[in-house]
């Protein structure tokens, strides 16, 4: 299964601070365990929200808000994707990871294509394949 690690913004992330030197070197040592188990398929940090934007759909009509955005605790600074064999060792890798700082971390499972049932017709499952192929491809270049 795969589980989206979802870390939340602090008003340290918010207003642009960046890690230091041995959390960097911490966290590198992480992803690197997370990666030689073959649980890490990909892991970012996101810029402040003052970077950013949200569009908001109403019918036809779209509209731009510009960041930052309030509420830091509600906003994402990073996320992670893993493959796991269920979502208890999610939890355990996730309780092994360098953050001493009052972090929040949200886990999430991710959609597969059986969770949709019937209205995921042969069709739409071929073209998912089609487009997962073509992702795969692009990230091997």
């Amino acid at each position: 299964m795969r589980v989206m690690v979802i870390v939340k913004a602090s008003a340290d992330s918010e207003a642009g601070k960046m890690p230091g030197t041995e959390q960097l070197a911490e966290m590198g040592k992480f992803n690197e365990a997370l990666v030689k188990a073959g649980i890490m398929l990909a892991g970012e940090g996101l810029h402040p929200t003052a970077r950013g934007a949200r569009v908001r759909f109403d019918g036809k009509q779209r509209t731009v808000i510009d960041g930052p955005f309030s509420e830091a605790k509600e906003l994402i600074a990073g996320f992670w994707l893993w493959q796991v064999r269920n979502f208890d060792e999610a939890i355990e890798w996730i309780k092994r990871a360098p953050f001493d700082g009052g972090e929040e971390i949200e886990l999430r499972p991710v959609f597969e294509a059986d969770d949709f049932g019937d209205a995921l017709t042969p069709e739409l499952r071929e073209q998912e394949a089609r487009l997962a192929e073509r992702i795969q491809s692009q990230t091997l270049r």
